[in-house]
């Protein structure tokens, strides 16, 4: 064992080493920002100090650093800084990297993103339809969400390692996909993994040493490396916490699955990527252009997600193309503005900051917007209320959303929570955030609700009024279901009037009934739709856990 004096001495060497690489610039005055810019970017992060962790954040310009430093403390144990040389955790904000190994290798001629997945992974299952490389990196594959597999198999992150190998499998035995290839946008780490399996199969080297070669060691990112190995030794790295019980609690990524996620870097090398990204990487200038190009669906939808990017309007002639991260304490935020020359990086090893709202903050006051208006609430009549207040869900996801009445105002609560306000004529409501929502019919209780999202998504939503089971209706779901794909099990029992779910030994919930044979888990997104068979006895279930929909379970005798 090393002495703790010695632990904590080697610790602050390497954050002054690290300090040390690019010090220049490292200072609270940035040349080519105005004072008082510098001295708000400061006030943004103030509540970062000595005793929390907090973020490193970037801002450049052309191919000048303007703002690279740290606010917080890289790990609080030994009260070592965060500074401009600290290394943090992408979450996946690493997904434009892989994406810009494949379009490498499109680029070099030995592969098109055209191509179908099976080429290269023929692990992967035969869907009936082609699932292309360009499919993987615009989420419309259809392919399940790993990680929320994972967590139905009770086998989420954080609780065991996890390796590239074992996403294969998994990815091999699944039976159905989310959807139709190509006709929906779900976000799915898979195809990410899947993306960095094909570059090492077709370049025949480590995804690492490919990247090392074709975009770090190009760019000049000398401190920028995926964390393929959690357990090795990174100096200079900031510790993730999050805050739970009063006090701040170490929060590492522990698995070796990267591709998705796992990119490692610096402010510097962040920002000297997203300027060979405005100013064109060299010796494949058309590479920006192709990580930009966004999706169309099958349905004639245009995405605003392209490759390992969102690319959407922020000001008149000023694009926003950027991605926001998430792995275990880490929580990260970069985006270029290409018309105007400049970019933003806000990287943090805290789980309570939210990097993508400091990050636009800081990039208002650098490539500033007219503020969008503010919709302000409108009363809506009691009638009118009482006739679209409840539940509704979509059929096909289960997903589902809810309508209440607050005074003389109405609110829709599901993912997010917005005040609803008259839009024309009866029945028809618009949110603060731009979505539309037309409910039928207008002169009676609404039975449906159509739902129209800011960019074109639509979903179809049936109402769905409270139901109460009888105790013996409860007592005929009770049983253990097995997953053939997941070869995990849900046991299923009741208890005084309720109906309990355990998916992990450990952990028991209960279930809130939502429609005939569908049940909510309390405190979770995900529903159970249990399926009768010709006798109408209860045989199975389909599960929805977000990005991962429909998973079959079977009952067992």
């Amino acid at each position: 064992m090393f002495p703790r004096a010695f632990v904590r001495t080697a610790l602050l060497l390497a954050a002054l080493h690290a300090a040390l690489l690019t010090a220049p610039v490292a200072t609270a005055r940035a040349q080519g920002l105005p004072d008082s810019t510098v001295q708000r970017i400061d006030r943004l992060f103030s509540r970062f100090d000595s005793t929390s962790p907090g973020c490193l954040v970037g801002v450049g310009r052309g191919s000048e650093a303007l703002v690279a430093k740290g606010y917080g403390m890289a790990n609080l144990e030994y009260q070592v800084p965060l500074t401009r040389g600290s290394i943090s955790e992408s979450g996946s904000v690493a997904k434009q990297f892989t994406a810009a190994a494949l379009v490498l290798l499109q680029l070099d001629g030995k592969l098109s993103l055209e191509d179908d997945v099976r080429r290269y992974v023929p692990e992967v299952p035969d869907f009936g339809a082609t699932i292309t490389l360009r499919h993987l990196l615009t989420h419309t594959s259809g392919l399940r969400d790993q990680w929320a597999l994972l967590g139905l198999m009770d086998r989420s992150p954080g609780s065991e390692v996890h390796t590239h190998a074992e996403i294969l499998d998994l990815v091999h035995r699944q039976q159905d996909l989310n959807f139709p290839v190509g006709s929906e946008y779900l976000y799915s780490n898979t195809g990410y993994v899947l993306a960095a399996t094909v570059v090492s199969r077709v370049s025949g080297m480590p995804f690492a040493q490919f990247s090392h070669e074709r975009i770090f060691k190009p760019l000049g990112m000398t401190h920028t490396e995926w964390r393929d190995d959690f357990r090795r030794v990174v100096p200079g790295r900031a510790t993730a916490y999050r805050f739970e019980g009063g006090h701040w609690l170490q929060d590492m990524p522990f698995t070796q699955v990267h591709g998705n996620g796992g990119l490692l870097s610096t402010i510097d090398d962040l920002l000297r990527w997203n300027a060979a990204l405005t100013t064109g990487f060299p010796g494949h200038p058309g590479l920006t252009a192709q990580l930009e190009a966004t999706q169309r669906l099958t349905t004639g939808r245009q995405l605003d997600y392209a490759l390992g990017l969102s690319v959407s309007p922020w000001a008149p002639g000023v694009r926003e193309v950027g991605h926001s991260g998430s792995t275990a304490g880490y929580r990260t935020w970069m985006a270029r503005y290409p018309e105007a020359g400049s970019s933003v990086v806000v990287w943090c090893n805290a789980a309570t900051a939210n990097a993508g709202a400091l990050g636009r903050q800081v990039a208002e006051l650098v490539v500033p917007r007219s503020a969008p208006a503010r919709v302000a609430p409108m009363p809506v009549g009691s009638d009118a209320r009482a006739r679209v207040t409840g539940s509704y869900r979509d059929p096909r996801t289960d997903a589902f959303l809810n309508i209440v009445a607050v005074g003389d105002f109405l609110r829709v609560i599901g993912p997010s929570s917005d005040s609803l306000r008259p839009d024309g004529p009866p029945g028809r409501f618009t949110t603060s955030s731009g979505h539309k929502l037309s409910f039928a019919p207008t002169d009676a209780r609404a039975t449906s609700l159509r739902l129209q999202t800011p960019d074109g998504d639509v979903m179809e939503m049936a109402a769905t009024p409270p139901r109460t089971p009888s105790v013996p209706e409860l007592a005929s779901y009770a049983g253990t279901y097995r997953s053939p794909e997941l070869g995990s099990t849900i046991v299923l029992r009741a208890e005084n009037g309720r109906l309990l779910a355990r998916i992990s030994p450990d952990d028991e919930s209960a279930l809130v009934p939502f429609y005939e044979d569908g049940f909510r888990v309390a405190q979770s997104g995900m529903t159970i739709r249990f399926i009768r068979d010709a006798a109408g006895r209860v045989a199975g279930a389909r599960v929805f856990a977000g990005r991962a929909r429909n998973v079959r379970y079977e009952r067992i005798p």
